[in-house]
């Protein structure tokens, strides 16, 4: 579910690639620890450059266009054709495949110079592209895209490796889109007729396993990475728990995602006394990258913002909350339930709300949005998270992100990630993320969909549909992958009183905030 970052999002940079280690050969029981070996032994390592390393990005003349953007979101440096022809493209957990070449002159100015920048993709000067004589319109709440399917090479640059003939979307024309989508979700059988980068990935024996980890990192950080093919055990403390993936039947929208069961979510004030469980909150929702929000039903979106202080969302569907909690030491706490484990995912105040202005006209906004249409957990979430997204069992593998060094290394089974252990240690004061329960959770593996998972109709014989409804609240957006009748993906990336406690305290924090107020398009345009 990619979210075209418009008015919102900070530029995030993935350069293609670092070399991994592979593990250690001997070790076959206990604890599993991977060790230095050979480069090019099964993975690819992509670091992600977040806006704030001022050294890196003032180079490529975008610096001044990001500086009013609130939040971050995740790009992928592509090299594609021949010679390469470097390309940006959103980095998308919730969309399948992948398409560039926006179209720069139909989003506001203050985005233009941003679009200008992400690079574009002349097929006309890669020797090594075909077209495919089929095409595409993507649709979306906000926008349009239309897309003509080719094949090329893509190299992932800083390596000698390279993909040959992936299939991809270029956009003919598009609408309030200013860069494209690498799509990597689900695939060929479920989510599109052909292999996508994931696939491919695995298919030409780039990497060893289908899989890849996920490190976002902080809003502070100035970097994090993903693995394609391994795990970087540098970026979490102790063990991962395995979380079974809804299958597509089962899911509440029918489509191939990344759905996982919640046990419960929870807030720990900065004392320390963790509060209960929130009622509604033991439901499925799917970890997608391209949301920079988390959105969860309203009853319960209203619930945690009474307890931060906002009584109702103001007239854009945002709740404002007192900028104090980004420096105060409580976290909301996402549990979860997977296979003989339990996880706990802890989110700082700080990650879970988005700052927006500066100086005396600041504001600040709860990373929380309602909907009854569907329930996923953004980049707010995925933030405190370190995920192992496993397409040969169908799980993710979860726990608590940190970070203290980097160390990729490539898996040569999936099932070693049930021995993996993290590098990092856990922090004065801080309890185990993971820990053993008794019962296990079974959830059916995905299945192929009958639905169309991106929703929108194509022509051509590669496919029937891709792309979804774009759901846009203000300076949030999010697109939301529609499922309709028939047919699997051909193309194309792609929804009352404050709480106090006795004292007079906002449940969440230590002092009363001020109430929610209506905040018009036109102020934050201003701010933004």
């Amino acid at each position: 579910m990619a979210a075209f970052p418009f008015l919102s999002a900070s530029f995030v940079l993935l350069q293609l690639a670092l070399t991994c280690s592979a593990q250690h050969p001997n070790l076959t029981t206990g604890p599993l620890h991977l060790a230095s070996h050979t480069p090019g032994d099964g993975c690819v390592h992509l670091p992600i450059i977040h806006s704030t390393n001022t050294n890196h990005f003032a180079r490529r003349g975008i610096q001044l266009a990001l500086n009013n953007r609130s939040d971050v979101a995740y790009y992928a440096q592509l090299e594609i054709g021949t010679p390469p022809q470097t390309v940006y493209t959103q980095l998308d957990t919730g969309s399948f495949e992948l398409w560039v070449n926006p179209d720069c002159t139909t989003v506001s100015p203050s985005d233009s110079s941003f679009c200008d920048h992400i690079g574009f993709y002349n097929a006309s000067l890669s020797s090594t592209s075909k077209s495919l004589g089929t095409s595409k319109t993507l649709r979306y709440g906000i926008g349009a895209a239309n897309i003509s399917y080719v094949t090329d090479t893509i190299s992932l640059s800083g390596s000698s490796t390279s993909l040959k003939d992936i299939q991809f979307g270029v956009a003919t024309s598009s609408k309030d889109a200013f860069s494209g989508i690498l799509g990597i979700g689900y695939g060929q059988g479920l989510a599109t007729k052909y292999p996508n980068f994931i696939d491919q990935l695995y298919a030409q024996k780039i990497t060893k396993v289908k899989a890849y980890t996920l490190a976002l990192g902080s809003k502070t950080a100035q970097q994090g990475s993903i693995v394609f093919g391994g795990v970087d055990t540098s970026k979490f403390a102790g063990p991962l728990a395995r979380l079974p993936i809804i299958s597509a039947e089962d899911s509440p929208d029918g489509v191939p995602r990344f759905w996982v069961q919640m046990n419960g979510i929870r807030l720990r004030p900065p004392s320390g006394q963790s509060m209960g469980v929130y009622e509604g909150s033991k439901i499925p929702a799917f970890l997608d990258s391209g949301s920079t929000m988390t959105i969860l039903p309203p009853a319960l979106a209203n619930k945690i913002a009474e307890d931060f202080g906002s009584p109702e969302m103001d007239a854009n569907g945002f709740y404002r909350v007192g900028c104090e909690y980004v420096d105060m030491n409580g976290t909301m706490d996402f549990e979860f339930v997977g296979v003989g484990q339990k996880v706990t995912v802890r989110v700082p105040y700080k990650e879970m709300i988005r700052e927006v202005g500066q100086g005396e006209s600041k504001m600040c906004f709860l990373g929380i949005m309602g909907s009854e249409s569907f329930t996923l957990l953004g980049d707010t979430f995925l933030r405190s998270a370190y995920a192992v997204f496993d397409f040969q069992t169908n799980s993710i593998w979860l726990t608590q992100a940190t970070s203290c060094g980097n160390t990729p290394a490539a898996l040569r089974d999936v099932m070693d990630l049930s021995r993996v252990v993290g590098n990092c240690q856990i922090q004065p004061g801080q309890k185990e993320a993971v820990v053993d329960v008794v019962s296990e959770t079974s959830i059916a593996p995905p299945t192929g969909s009958t639905g169309d998972a991106d929703g929108v109709t194509g022509t051509g014989g590669n496919g029937n549909g891709n792309g979804g409804t774009r759901t846009a609240w203000g300076f949030v957006t999010t697109t939301l992958a529609v499922p309709m009748a028939t047919g699997l993906a051909g193309g194309g990336g792609s929804m009352s009183a404050t709480a106090l406690d006795s004292s007079g305290r906002s449940m969440a924090g230590d002092v009363v905030l001020s109430v929610a107020v209506a905040v018009g398009a036109a102020v934050l345009g201003s701010l933004l």
